[in-house]
């Protein structure tokens, strides 16, 4: 029963920058609510999920993915309008199986939107990589947690992580915990974090050449997200979800 379960505390290092007074007023609602995603051996699926504005402003999502052998799982993901958003993805991975995932985080005024994953390479020749791009203004909060495990059997597994984060006010906080918990030898894993601001430089040249401060900063801040749908496969569904970070993106600049 959803009651039984008490809300999470910042000990639960998965919750450590979570907004629990937001999360408090839903969680009667959403405790123990998970999504089963199972693609069988050799398939191929994909999803892609938006956290907008709802009522009561505070958005949860929760997958559980196991993949098949050789099968392949893609999961985009957008953390935009909502008070509170969290996305929170716990993948396990058989033989030859690869998890892809690509998410963009984009927050202003005081919200707390966050994406925590937890890949779990169980058998050999497994692949992953997880993209995640933030922009980030005023006193808003943008959370990634990203876990790999590779187990002492899974050999030949290739994972990797790619965190960047722009902050557009020196006011807003992005937080990266890449973690890697590898019990085999034969294996590339890779992670990189990193947190910045727009690129001085290119702005006065891009105003040199005649555009606007606002427009530059908005192409920047676009050639910048972008990483984070390249690998969809559906060209409607990426307009779609590309569509709808732009839109985020005029609020913020």
């Amino acid at each position: 029963m959803n009651e039984t379960l008490p809300l999470p505390t910042r000990r639960d290092e998965a919750w450590r920058y979570a907004d629990l007074g937001a999360l408090e007023s839903v969680w009667a609602d959403i405790a123990g609510q998970r999504e089963t995603i199972d693609v069988p051996a050799g398939e191929t699926a994909s999803r892609q999920i938006v956290l907008e504005a709802a009522e009561p402003n505070v958005s949860v999502r929760t997958l559980d993915v196991h993949v098949g052998k050789g099968g392949r799982f893609a999961l985009h993901c957008l953390a935009i309008d909502t008070d509170y958003g969290r996305i929170a993805v716990d993948v396990r991975l058989e033989d030859g199986a690869h998890f892809e995932l690509g998410g963009a985080i984009l927050g202003g005024c005081e919200r707390t939107l966050e994406i925590v994953t937890d890949v779990r390479h169980d058998e050999p020749n497994g692949t992953s990589n997880q993209v995640v791009r933030s922009v980030l203004a005023d006193k808003a909060t943008g959370s990634f947690l990203g876990r790999i495990g590779v187990a002492r059997h899974a050999q030949k597994t290739d994972a990797a992580q790619s965190v960047k984060a722009m902050l557009l006010d020196r006011s807003a906080t992005a937080n990266a915990k890449p973690e890697l918990e590898i019990f085999a030898d034969d294996v590339l894993c890779a992670h990189g974090a990193t947190v910045g601001e727009l690129d001085k430089a290119a702005l006065f040249y891009m105003a040199s050449r005649g555009i606007p401060p606002k427009e530059a900063r908005r192409l920047m801040l676009q050639a910048f997200i972008a990483d984070a749908f390249v690998s969809m496969a559906d060209n409607d569904a990426r307009e779609a979800m590309e569509t709808k970070a732009l839109a985020a993106l005029e609020a913020l600049v």
